[in-house]
């Protein structure tokens, strides 16, 4: 039954039928095709957990499962702490501040992170002496070392760029209130413009996180054991090729949980801008 317009007290006509489009049936023709391929997909996978592959390489899995984890959430860490003095640097007057600051975005933002992780990794084997002549060569030898170091260089270039821009949507008159209040610039910033920023940015530092959480992947290349270095050494033991199925499943878990965690943060903190 349709309810009565409470204004004109009159039955709003139902809505004409929607008529079947090319659209409209391709959309529906690529749902079933997914909604059969995730029923096929799931199928397959709970018909192989009492195989041999997995009861061989599930706990395997699970380690490299924490090992990315481990690898994403420190180089997150780490790139949050030097973005934001990137950041300030980069919204700086001073060009002493503000040039190097802009060079070193340039930098990790225009090349590929595969490339400054063989940089970083490979690159420091050339350097070997002078390392070694500073306490240093300890560090670089280690390739848990150098992701870590690649990842943080890579991610506190993209987080710059994200709270440099969420510092900038603040309004100015934020800076005049809390000027005319008495409030030093280091205290108006760190309470009141920070604070403002960072709820702007919540959703472009979820997709960055998420990015990351991806990108991680390329660690199994310099000798790091993480979610895709054990599926690649899996596979290449057994030839299953289940074992990329097995970890497609393991990523997509890890994105959508964050995804909706990070959601849920974000309605909390952002309660009181809803109407």
């Amino acid at each position: 039954m349709i309810a009565a317009s409470p204004e004109t007290g009159k039955t709003r006509p139902p809505s004409p039928p929607r008529p079947w489009t090319n659209t409209r049936i391709a959309g529906h023709v690529l749902m079933v095709v997914w909604i059969l391929s995730g029923i096929s997909l799931i199928y397959y996978l709970g018909s192989n957990i009492q195989s041999t592959f997995f009861q061989k390489y599930w706990f395997k899995f699970v380690v490299g499962f924490v090992v990315t984890l481990q690898i994403v959430s420190v180089s997150l860490l780490i790139g949050a702490i030097l973005s934001l003095v990137i950041a300030l640097a980069r919204n700086s007057k001073q060009k002493i501040f503000a040039w190097p600051a802009y060079a070193y975005v340039y930098f990790f933002r225009g090349t590929p992170l595969i490339a400054q992780t063989f940089l970083i990794y490979y690159g420091a084997g050339s350097f070997r002496h002078e390392l070694e002549a500073v306490g240093l060569w300890t560090f670089f030898r280690e390739a848990w070392y150098c992701v870590i170091l690649a990842f943080s260089l890579n991610t506190s270039a993209y987080q710059a760029e994200i709270l440099r821009g969420a510092i900038l949507n603040v309004p100015k008159g934020q800076w005049e209130g809390a000027s005319a209040l008495g409030l030093s610039r280091p205290v108006t910033f760190f309470k009141v413009i920070l604070p403002q920023a960072l709820m702007v940015a919540l959703r472009p530092y979820g997709n960055e996180i998420i990015l990351m959480i991806k990108g991680s992947a390329i660690a199994s290349i310099v000798t790091i054991y993480d979610l895709m270095g054990e599926t690649r050494r899996a596979y290449s033991r057994s030839y299953d090729f289940q074992a990329y199925i097995w970890a497609a499943v393991l990523y997509l878990l890890i994105v959508e949980t964050l995804r909706r965690v990070w959601d849920k943060i974000e309605a909390r903190l952002t309660r009181h801008l809803k109407r």
